[in-house]
């Protein structure tokens, strides 16, 4: 009988069940990922900056096991750290395998940990901790589910484990339509240097998407955060950055773009702001050996700064 009713429904329509097929392909909601993930797209098209020498070294041990060195030589920082990669056996996708395990230190005891475990295919555990001078310095743990076409996590943490101040942070993105995407998140923070020892800040979040760009915003009681993504070719990608502090009524807005030539396995990024600063990151693969060099450039004119910085990758 429902089969007959569909028939029906499609020829008195004049649409064949294939067109209405790819109408309901078309209006299918999606999992729209996390809340962390809204600006993803904006923030890895922008340059990540460094300043003095950098050589980082990776050695594969096994399949799942790797080690990398990393000497730093700058004005801001300088030495050395020792960082290890461990990729687990259970597979969930042909990239994807958990549990992941992240970690560095360095030669003063600085030790940064994190770790990623997908427990079901619906629920993601992780968790991260940082110890400064042999202490622990702070901590966090956070618990994702992800449904059919939304995401909830929950995350708890201690920014500074030598002082009672503790945070609570609630995300929900839920997809409305096949483009839209809505969200919500709560952070409730209690110390003692709060008046009244405990705040809560609440704050809505967006994500419109297009065949070739995507526009997401966070608007908040304290800040405004909007961000517009935009694929231009193949080899181009240009996006935009606003950024709105109501307290300190202090707007930054942003310009960035991302170059990629493939024959010449090169990707340089630039960006520019209304501070007057102006970046730019090459990076240039140099086959056949395992060699990445990257060149880094940061200048403000108002501020008679510049920085310059240049990197080394093996492996």
């Amino acid at each position: 009988m429902g089969a007959i009713a569909s028939r029906y429904r499609v020829s008195n329509t004049g649409l064949s069940s294939v067109d209405v097929q790819n109408i309901e392909n078309a209006n299918k909601r999606e999992n729209p990922g996390t809340l962390d993930e809204l600006h993803k797209k904006t923030k890895e098209v922008m340059p990540v900056n460094f300043e003095g020498g950098k050589l980082m070294v990776n050695k594969g041990i096994s399949n799942h096991f790797q080690m990398s060195h990393t000497l730093t030589m700058s004005s801001m920082q300088n030495g050395y750290k020792l960082g290890a990669t461990y990729i687990g056996t259970k597979q969930i996708s042909p990239t994807e395998a958990f549990p992941v395990v992240l970690g560095d230190i360095d030669p003063a005891g600085n030790v940064n940990f994190n770790l990623i475990h997908q427990l079901t295919p619906e629920i993601r555990l992780k968790g991260a901790a940082q110890v400064q001078e042999c202490k622990l310095t702070a901590m966090q743990g956070t618990l994702e589910y992800k449904g059919p076409d939304y995401t909830m996590a929950l995350a708890a943490g201690k920014p500074d484990c030598s002082e009672k101040l503790s945070v609570f942070v609630g995300h929900y993105l839920q997809s409305v339509t096949r483009r839209l995407a809505l969200g919500a998140e709560l952070v409730y923070q209690s110390s003692s240097r709060i008046a009244g020892g405990e705040i809560a800040i609440a704050s809505a979040a967006a994500r419109y998407t297009m065949d070739d760009s995507e526009l997401s915003a966070t608007l908040g009681a304290a800040s405004f955060h909007v961000c517009y993504f935009k694929q231009a070719s193949e080899q181009l990608q240009v996006v935009a950055e606003i950024d709105t502090s109501f307290r300190g009524m202090e707007s930054v807005g942003t310009v960035g773009y991302q170059v990629t030539i493939p024959k010449a396995e090169l990707v340089f990024r630039g960006m520019v702001d209304s501070n007057w600063n102006i970046g730019a990151v090459l990076e240039k693969k140099l086959q056949p050996l395992p060699f990445t060099f990257a060149l880094s450039g940061m200048a403000n004119q108002a501020k008679q700064q510049f920085k310059f910085g240049c990197g080394l990758i093996i492996g």
